[in-house]
């Protein structure tokens, strides 16, 4: 088993860190986004550290306005509304010179660790970037967005393969830099049907994972690749069977089930509800158990099924990491 700070955040230590700090100014200091990474492993055992960054990095290197406005979070001031707005993106973006300050947070922090735990880096995927850059910041419904691949089906693909090719440079930025192994977060899938999902998201997601893993292999290198499509329950067979080593799941999928559909062709992270750690400590070591139970002793790494919310305790999170190292090494017969 492995304990991942892929969601976890001390949130305690991160708000008086960044307290009257603009947020994509911290984002853009290496020095910062490496304290902020380092924070929680200072407090808590994990068996990993995830960059502190953000998704949006790269609708900004792409010429787009975003700001993170206290009590809404991010928000485009001008998002795209019709295909013409393509038109004002920067299609060819120089990655190592508009995100090199992603890379060389990456580079410090891979010192800093100095081979303690492994360095993962991550990238919002094709999808989730789109729906942020269409309606402007957070949306329940993903409607505009929406409207964009049933209007105009030919403009959504565009902007989607735009995204892909930056992607992937930007991915393969981050292993030069340092980074050990690579997460892909699909938030928005379960705003996708099935049938959208396999037109609009999945090849995005493929396209990904097999460019990025072809041009390592002429370098010798061979990264591990984590996908992670939030409520998108409805695709897993497909998205192992996508290039990826590591599928991520949400709470809403039964840890047997989906051992079941697919097929030990891949290893399984998550998929702790994030909101059991507003339990007690005894009621969150019987929730770890039992997860830990369902998903058994290959395979797996233990993590939530999604990001911790402001108000958590932090000494919650202490218990859900004891938890998992607790169980775990009983069901392994260590001690």
């Amino acid at each position: 088993y492995c304990c991942l700070g892929s969601y976890l955040r001390d949130y305690t230590h991160f708000r008086e860190s960044r307290a009257g700090k603009d947020f994509f100014a911290t984002c853009r200091s290496p020095a910062a986004c490496c304290e902020l990474t380092l924070q929680p492993l200072r407090r808590f055992p994990f068996d990993a550290a995830i960059i502190f960054s953000d998704i949006l990095v790269i609708p900004q290197a792409m010429g787009m306005d975003v700001q993170m406005v206290a009590g809404k979070g991010p928000t485009f001031p001008e998002p795209l509304k019709e295909p013409e707005d393509l038109l004002l993106l920067q299609s060819k973006v120089d990655v190592n010179k508009e995100l090199d300050y992603v890379f060389k947070a990456i580079t410090l922090t891979r010192h800093k660790l100095e081979g303690k735990v492994p360095l993962i880096g991550f990238t919002g995927a094709p999808w989730t970037l789109m729906t942020y850059m269409i309606e402007g910041g957070g949306s329940t419904t993903q409607s505009k967005a929406k409207r964009w691949l049933y209007r105009h089906p030919e403009a959504s693909h565009q902007l989607l393969k735009m995204l892909t090719d930056i992607i992937v440079e930007y991915l393969l930025g981050q292993v030069a830099a340092g980074a050990q192994a690579l997460q892909v977060f699909e938030s928005h899938a379960g705003c996708l049907g099935p049938v959208e999902f396999q037109e609009f998201s999945l090849p995005y997601l493929r396209d990904i994972a097999r460019k990025v893993k072809d041009q390592l292999k002429e370098s010798g290198l061979d990264v591990p690749l984590i996908v992670f499509a939030k409520d998108g329950h409805y695709g897993l067979e497909d998205l192992s069977q996508s290039h990826y080593e590591v599928v991520g799941l949400d709470w809403t999928v039964d840890p047997r089930s989906a051992r079941e559909r697919t097929g030990g062709k891949v290893s399984l992270q998550g998929n702790m509800d994030p909101c059991a750690l507003y339990a007690p400590k005894e009621r969150i070591s019987e929730i770890v158990k039992k997860m830990l139970e369902g998903f058994g002793t290959r395979g797996y790494i233990a993590n939530l099924g999604h990001g911790l919310y402001p108000d958590m305790d932090p000494e919650n999170v202490g218990a859900f990491v004891e938890a998992v190292h607790t169980h775990s090494r009983h069901l392994l017969n260590l001690k």
